[in-house]
This record gives structure tokens, C-alpha cells and sequence, in this order.
């Protein structure tokens, strides 16, 4: 599996007794990546690092069980030396020797060295379950030539032959062993510390188009395939419901049956009209399969009344669906059948892709969706094209990690869907577009200002960029 495993394991534990030393000397390239990689991993998960040399970075990642392996006895020994985490293990082995899953598995700095990179990502099927987020890391091919003067005039470890491999190369290799590549980037254009032009280099020059193919080492986040067992899964479908009584009815009539039961939760958010009263009266004549509950909000805002209605919500698939039934109702099928199926983790609608009907989408409405579907694509790194599709869908567990992860973001999300976008792709959940036909309002008006709510808008995309693309 490993270019001439012996003369590897001679390699590195000859090169063991210096690693600190060559750690200490490019200390800030280590650093940015344990900071970077410490981001990407939630505190708590089960992480297991394949070819963790002498442990640091899994040091970092505060989980809740930690495995390193690598060939290298004498990495190991000084790995289990200065671990007094009893959370984290070590041992000599490789994939074969483990017997376990995992959250979370990095791979960093480890392929160039293999002798077949698709089995060893067709291995991994064995420390994986559906949910497995794998994060790999290596150098650039781009920076080969840099490298290796490096390694001669004693700036970095002395390094042996090593496969240079792409990004594209990366993700080709992910995908031939049925692993689907979720976000991929490349990270620093200047791995000495210089006070101001490290950080401008690093943290903002680095993210923007161009020089975002030009880092020192590319980081690919991916997923495994085809792992999701759960074949009826049970239904929550969220209704947000203000000013919307002339369509609770029909909600209830033509959203279809899902899974193993299917309940529909209407929130009422202090209605003009008689919302409230029609949801109380269709609730108690239903006699239908499907299980009907209802609650009035606290507080204000789409995203309060979500946020409420998942807290009530008892099925494994939470759904988002606006009461104004601009989206089909029979629709919601669509995104049941891509989130079983494994298609994506967290299925967004997008409304603009087929005709829309007359006057269902104001143009300058049309026009900022299109904007900010572009920016948020760019700042999350994953495309979407209409953040405010109100149809979303996701399983009930990694909405509870969203919950857990809130605080890094805050309750600052008047609509929910940006709580929910933000929340995904901190998490590297897969999101996946689903296009809509977007009807016309058979009942009421919207309740969207353009300018209160574009400029919410604006204010929240300076705030991501802030917290992911910037931070």
C-alpha cells in the first residue's frame, strides 16, 4: 500500500529524534494548519488521525476519542511520550489494525507517499459510517520546485520522493473510491511569519479568486457515498404560518405522506387575519394518517418560528416549508428522496433555475437573490444559488450539532436560513441545490421588505465573511 514500506519506516524513524526541531523552526506553518484544521473539527467527536507522526495536531481537537496510527514505531513512542490525554491513543499500524469508525479522519501530509492512493482511500470504507467527514491535506505541486530547495539549504525536514498530486488529482482519486469530495481550497501564500504580511497574505489575500489556487497546501474535506440505511425515515415538516390563513388547509391536504409518519407543525407567528383560528380548527376536524401540531411563537421572525418548531418536532428529517405555498406542495417529495437517498446532507431549494410564474419573484428581488446566492457560495465555499428558498431539509442529528455549534454564530438570523446554511457548512454537511417551480401566492401578500431585509442581508454576509472566510 506504501511506496517501499520499509524504507519509509527507516525514513521517518530515522527523522524522528528531530521532528520537534523542525516543527519549532516552521512554526508558524503548523500552526495555520492545526488552527485551520481545529476549525473544521467540532470538540467532542471521535477523530482518528492515519499517519499522525508524534500526535499534535489531534492533541488540539479536544475529542472525545482520539486514535492515531503511523508506521513509524519510533513517532509513536514519542507520540504516547507526551500524551496525558486519556482520550487519545496511539499505535503503530495502519487501516487494517483499527476495527472502529469515526467522526472525523485526517490525513494530512500522508499521500504523496503512497504507492496507490485509490486503495488506500477505498480502505477507509472501514473507519467510516455515514456521517465520517474525511479532511486531507498535502503540499501543492505548484510549490515542488520551493520545496525541494528548501529541504537542501535546511529551511524544512529533508524530504524523499514523493508523488506531487493536485487538487483535481485529489478529488479524482476521492471519487474512484466512491467518496465525494465537499469543499476543496488551497491555504497560504507565505509560510514565515512576518508581522501584518503573514496575516494579509494568509488570511485575505489567499481567499480571494486567483490567488485562491496558488497556496502552499490544498485542503479537500470529503465525504463517503452511498452509506445512509435509514430507508423510511420519520417526517417533520415546519410551517412558519403569519398572515397565511387562506392556505392552512390546502397545507394540510397536499403535503404527501413520507416515512414512517408524517407530522406537520404550525408555527403562528401574531397574525393580522385569522391565521391562528384556521390552524386550530383544521387541526381538530383532521382524521387523516398524518399527525397535525401547532404552537404560537414567543418571539418574532421566520427564524424564531423555526427554531421553535424543531423543538417540538419528533421525526428524523426535519423540513422547512413556507405556509404562502409559492413552492409546490408535492414538491417536498423531491427533497425526501435526495436526502435519503445520500445526494446531499442538507437539501436546499432553489427557485431559480425554472420559469418562474408572473409576478412570483419581484426582478429586483430576482436580481439580489441571484447577488447574494453568488457571495454566499463564495464565503461558504459550497454553491448555492438562492440562500432564501424556504424549503429546506436535513436529518433531525446534524440539526442537533447545528444546535451545539450556535454559539460560534449566534442567534443573529431573522429568516432561519442562514442560521441553518452557516451552521451546515461549518459543519461540512453536503449541500445540495434542489430547483423548484416558483408559483405565485394563491392567498395574502409577503411579508419581505426589500430594503429592511436586503440590508439584513448585506449586514449578515459582512458577518461570514468574518467568521469563516476572514476569521
Amino acid at each position: 500500500m506504501i511506496k517501499d514500506k520499509t524504507k519509509l519506516k527507516e525514513y521517518f524513524n530515522k527523522v524522528a529524534p528531530r521532528h520537534h526541531h523542525w516543527r519549532s523552526k516552521n512554526r508558524y506553518y503548523y500552526s495555520y494548519i492545526e488552527s485551520h484544521i481545529s476549525f473544521i473539527v467540532p470538540q467532542g467527536k471521535k477523530v482518528l488521525e492515519i499517519g499522525c507522526g508524534t500526535g499534535e495536531f489531534i492533541f488540539g481537537l479536544k475529542p472525545s476519542r482520539g486514535l492515531g496510527v503511523d508506521i513509524s514505531e519510533k513517532m509513536i513512542e514519542m507520540a504516547r511520550a507526551k500524551n496525558f490525554d486519556g482520550n487519545i491513543e496511539f499505535k503503530v499500524g495502519e487501516i487494517d489494525d483499527i476495527g472502529e469508525t469515526f467522526d472525523y479522519i485526517i490525513i494530512s501530509d500522508l499521500i504523496g507517499y503512497l504507492l496507490d492512493i485509490e486503495e488506500f482511500f477505498r480502505r477507509l470504507e472501514k473507519v467510516t459510517h455515514s456521517g465520517t467527514r474525511i479532511i486531507i491535506t498535502q503540499y501543492s505541486k505548484l510549490w515542488e520546485p520551493i520545496l525541494d530547495i528548501a529541504s537542501k539549504i535546511g529551511l524544512r525536514m529533508p524530504s524523499i520522493e514523493q508523488n506531487w498530486i493536485s487538487q483535481t488529482d485529489i478529488k479524482n482519486f476521492l471519487h474512484l473510491s466512491d467518496l465525494e469530495t465537499i469543499q476543496s481550497t488551497s491555504k497560504i501564500l507565505f509560510p514565515k511569519y512576518i508581522p501584518i504580511i503573514s496575516r494579509a497574505l494568509n488570511e485575505f489575500l489567499v481567499n480571494m479568486p486567483f490567488f485562491n489556487k496558488l497556496g502552499l497546501v490544498n485542503f479537500v474535506i470529503a465525504r463517503p457515498m452511498n452509506k445512509h440505511i435509514n430507508k423510511n425515515p420519520s417526517v417533520s415538516i415546519i410551517v412558519p404560518a403569519r398572515n397565511e390563513a387562506g392556505t392552512i388547509k390546502k397545507i394540510v391536504e397536499e403535503l404527501p405522506n413520507l416515512g414512517k409518519f408524517t407530522e406537520i407543525i404550525f408555527i403562528e407567528g401574531h397574525s393580522n387575519d385569522n391565521t391562528l383560528e384556521e390552524i386550530k380548527k383544521v387541526v381538530s376536524l383532521y382524521k387523516g394518517p398524518k399527525v397535525l401540531k401547532y404552537a404560537v411563537q414567543e418571539g418574532k421572525g421566520k427564524g424564531d418560528a423555526v427554531r421553535k418548531g424543531f423543538d417540538m418536532a419528533t421525526g428524523e428529517i426535519l423540513m422547512i416549508y413556507d405556509a404562502d405555498m409559492t413552492v409546490p406542495a408535492g414538491e417536498i417529495y423531491k427533497f425526501y428522496d435526495a436526502l435519503v437517498r445520500g445526494k446531499g446532507d442538507f437539501i436546499n431549494g432553489c427557485r431559480l433555475v425554472y420559469p418562474q410564474e408572473k409576478e412570483s419573484m419581484r426582478a429586483l428581488n430576482y436580481v439580489g437573490n441571484k447577488f447574494f446566492g453568488l457571495m454566499f457560495s463564495w464565503i461558504l465555499g459550497q454553491p448555492i444559488k438562492d440562500t432564501l428558498c424556504g424549503t429546506k431539509v436535513l436529518w433531525r442529528i446534524d440539526y442537533e450539532d447545528i444546535m451545539l455549534n450556535r454559539k460560534f454564530f449566534g442567534n443573529f438570523d431573522p429568516f432561519g436560513d442562514f442560521d441553518l446554511l452557516f451552521g451546515a457548512a461549518k459543519l461540512n454537511l453536503k449541500i445540495i441545490d434542489l430547483p423548484v417551480r416558483y408559483k405565485s401566492r394563491i392567498y395574502g401578500s409577503t411579508n419581505i421588505s426589500r430594503l429592511k431585509h436586503g440590508w439584513l442581508l448585506i449586514k449578515m454576509m459582512f458577518f461570514s465573511m468574518r467568521k469563516i472566510k476572514f476569521r
